[in-house]
């Protein structure tokens, strides 16, 4: 018999029907875990100079790999209201973690940062936060239990674009002494 208590963190025992997670604090509380990462980034609204001044160069984006720590804050009333959905705290493993509180009107604060959240059909969960004139857009979604997607564009106000990247993220697991 396995010890619960020594588990690392995951999703929850949901069954297949509710995969992708279709409420919100099912969705926050599935984000939750280590998750080893691949993010590419993309400076579009300057990809044209680029291109320009470096003819073969490929300064425009760059590729890094890290390890993100996503626990999920529960809605106690202290720092998450009790009706609410709950939080994230996410951050790359050994850093400080922000704080994202959700709540169930639509909204959510990071930092002194406030924006908007909207869950869709598809199982996505869509974050924009507008501020100095660009708007950002993030959608994060799982495609399995252990495999999340995220992708992130920004806009600004001219309609231009400014930047954008694309993660990937594997959850860590561990298996079960034997």
């Amino acid at each position: 018999m396995t010890d619960p208590s020594n588990q690392p963190p995951g999703p929850p025992a949901e069954g297949p029907a509710t995969f992708p997670p279709q409420e919100i604090s099912s969705f926050l509380r599935f984000c939750a875990g280590e998750w080893m990462a691949l993010r590419s980034r993309f400076a579009l609204a300057e990809a044209a100079v680029v291109a320009a001044v470096v003819a073969e160069g490929d300064e425009w984006h760059n590729s890094e790999r890290g390890e993100l720590v996503v626990a999920y804050l529960e809605p106690d009333g202290a720092e998450c209201p009790v009706d609410s959905p709950g939080g994230l705290s996410v951050g790359p493993k050994g850093e400080p973690a922000r704080r994202l509180l959700f709540a169930a009107n639509g909204s959510f604060q990071v930092g002194e940062q406030r924006g908007s959240w909207q869950l869709w059909p598809d199982g996505s969960l869509e974050l924009v936060v507008a501020s100095n004139g660009s708007e950002l857009r993030e959608r994060i979604w799982f495609t399995k239990p252990n495999l999340r997607l995220r992708s992130t564009v920004e806009n600004h106000a001219d309609g231009s674009p400014g930047r954008a990247s694309f993660s990937s993220e594997i959850r860590r697991v561990s298996r079960p002494a034997s």
